[in-house]
């Protein structure tokens, strides 16, 4: 008899392993293909990207640290370091927040506003061309619905599956 004892893992089937593999090649191919183009095109990597683009989409074109972080999906510790070489090129500052200042604000200058608005048409058509032009119309929710689940598993905190 071959019982299972309870510590040992739970392998992958064929197919689970097939979908892993695959999803595992996007998980390290995507990044990279993305990052040249960035750096290729605008000098940035996508997380530097992510952090302009964050800011240059919120009122005032200012967010706490605290919630820039979040919405760039990384530490508060990784968005320091950014943000000190992004404003020491000139794209953002740091300033107290007006509301509560226990917090720091990253604010967008206007050579951030112009990089970000230069940065967006080649980042696009990279996204496009890799992820977006790939897919059917109708696997988009499909992709969504993946990707929520993923990263609800990962952080509860991230959107609830079938919550969009």
């Amino acid at each position: 008899m071959n019982a299972q004892h309870p510590s040992d893992p739970h392998w992958l089937n064929e197919r689970e392993l097939a979908a892993w593999k695959a999803f595992s090649a996007v998980m390290i191919k995507l990044p990279a293909a993305l990052d040249a183009q960035l750096q290729r095109d605008a000098g940035l990597n996508q997380f530097e990207s992510l952090v302009l683009a964050g800011l240059s989409e919120s009122p005032g074109r200012r967010l706490r640290m605290s919630t820039l972080a979040v919405l760039a999906n990384g530490s508060l510790s990784r968005l320091s370091h950014v943000v000190k070489r992004l404003e020491a090129r000139g794209y953002l500052r740091r300033e107290p927040c007006s509301d509560d200042g226990r917090y720091t604000n990253a604010v967008l200058t206007d050579d951030g506003w112009t990089k970000i608005v230069a940065t967006a048409p080649g980042h696009v058509t990279a996204v496009r061309s890799l992820v977006v032009d790939a897919l059917e119309p109708e696997q988009f929710d499909q992709l969504l619905e993946i990707s929520l689940r993923v990263l609800h598993a990962m952080d509860p905190d991230v959107g609830c599956p079938g919550s969009v």
